[in-house]
C-alpha cells in the first residue's frame, strides 16, 4: 500500500518544480537577452538573471529547512513556456515585433513563477515554515516587480516599435 500523500510532500513537490524552472530560465534569459533588440528590453533580461540566481539561493535555503537536497523534477509547464519563447525568437529573429513576442514570452513566465510562489508561500505559512515563507515571500515579490517592469518596457518602448513597423 503506497504512503498517503501529505501537504508537506505536495509543497516539496512544487518546490522542485519551481527549482527546475529557475534553473532552466537561468539558461533562457542570456539567450533573450542576446535576441533583444531594445537595450531596455536587455538591460530588465540581464537584471533578471541576476535576480534569479538569488532566487536559486533562497530556494536552496528552503530546502534545507525542509531537511532535504535541493533538486528539481521537470516542470512541463516551464517547458513549454519556455519553448514558445525559443520559437518566437527563431519565426520573428530581426523582426520589429521580435521584442514584443520575446516580453510577451517573458511574462508568461513570471506569470507562473507568480502563481506557483503564492501557492508555495500559502502551503509555507500553513505547515509553520516560517523562514521558507519569508524567503518565499522576497521571491514573489522580486516577481511581480519583474512583472511590472515589462509592462512598462511593453507600453512605452516594445509595443510602439512593433507596431510603427
Amino acid at each position: 500500500m503506497s504512503k498517503t500523500k501529505t501537504l508537506k510532500d505536495l509543497f516539496h513537490d512544487t518546490l522542485k518544480d519551481i527549482y527546475f524552472a529557475e534553473k532552466k530560465i537561468m539558461s533562457a534569459l542570456p539567450k533573450m537577452a542576446k535576441a533583444a533588440q531594445s537595450d531596455e528590453l536587455r538591460a530588465a533580461f540581464e537584471k533578471h538573471l541576476e535576480e534569479t540566481e538569488g532566487q536559486v539561493e533562497r530556494l536552496e535555503s528552503v530546502f534545507e529547512e525542509l531537511g532535504e537536497t535541493a533538486r528539481g523534477k521537470t516542470c512541463d509547464a516551464i517547458m513549454g513556456i519556455l519553448d514558445e519563447g525559443k520559437e518566437i525568437m527563431s519565426e520573428y529573429k530581426g523582426a520589429p515585433a521580435l521584442d514584443a513576442g520575446l516580453l510577451a514570452a517573458a511574462q508568461a513566465v513570471e506569470h507562473y513563477e507568480i502563481s506557483r510562489y503564492g501557492t508555495l508561500i500559502t502551503w509555507a505559512e500553513e505547515l509553520g515554515l516560517k523562514k521558507a515563507s519569508q524567503l518565499l515571500k522576497e521571491t514573489l515579490a522580486e516577481e511581480k516587480k519583474t512583472d511590472q517592469t515589462l509592462t512598462s518596457i511593453a507600453k512605452s518602448v516594445v509595443n510602439a516599435e512593433a507596431e510603427a513597423a
